[in-house]
């Protein structure tokens, strides 16, 4: 089984992704560290010498390589799910969950690390809110299709599994025998 981590930037999808890697034994796969492991070089570099569509292209490449990933927990970078065919592929080769903290709390976290950020290095504190509130709503019609949404300020890793558990119930009961 494969599941997909997908949000804005600074939502906990690497975080949240290696603690329920590791409840569940799972493996645990970050797209921009393989992206950066591959390339060789920072997601943040690569922004600075080349253009985001390459970016894509090449951050596309990897995602459709997690198809021979089995127990592994998939984080995606926040604009993955966004372009191509990416989230067909995330929905169609996994289960997806949405990490979704209030814009607030991720506009407050992403000014403490904006310079590990390359879409908002370059963007005034003073204009970052607005910068964020306007990508999320660009971006949120994709993130809205994962087969979760996990809300609010208490996104943890027990929450995603208790989703997971409560899925699997739900499953065990519709097979039983005389439903």
């Amino acid at each position: 089984m494969r599941l997909y981590l997908i949000g804005y930037m600074g939502c906990g999808k690497s975080k949240i992704g290696n603690e329920l890697a590791t409840m569940m034994n799972y493996l645990f796969t970050d797209i921009d560290d393989l992206f950066e492991e591959r390339y060789r070089i920072s997601v943040l570099d690569f922004f600075s010498r080349f253009d985001e569509t390459t970016f894509r292209k090449l951050e596309q490449q990897l995602l459709k390589q997690t198809i021979s990933a089995e127990n592994t927990v998939i984080s995606a970078g926040g604009g993955t799910p966004c372009f191509f065919d990416n989230m067909e592929f995330i929905k169609r080769n996994g289960i997806s969950f949405y990490l979704k903290p209030d814009n607030v709390t991720l506009i407050e976290r992403l000014r403490h690390v904006k310079k590990k950020r390359p879409l908002i290095t370059e963007i005034p504190s003073d204009d970052l809110e607005q910068f964020v509130t306007n990508q999320i709503n660009e971006r949120e019609a994709f993130y809205l299709q994962a087969d979760y949404i996990i809300d609010g300020d208490d996104i943890t890793a027990e929450r995603i599994l208790n989703v997971l558990n409560d899925q699997n119930k739900t499953k065990m009961l519709k097979n039983k025998p005389g439903r």
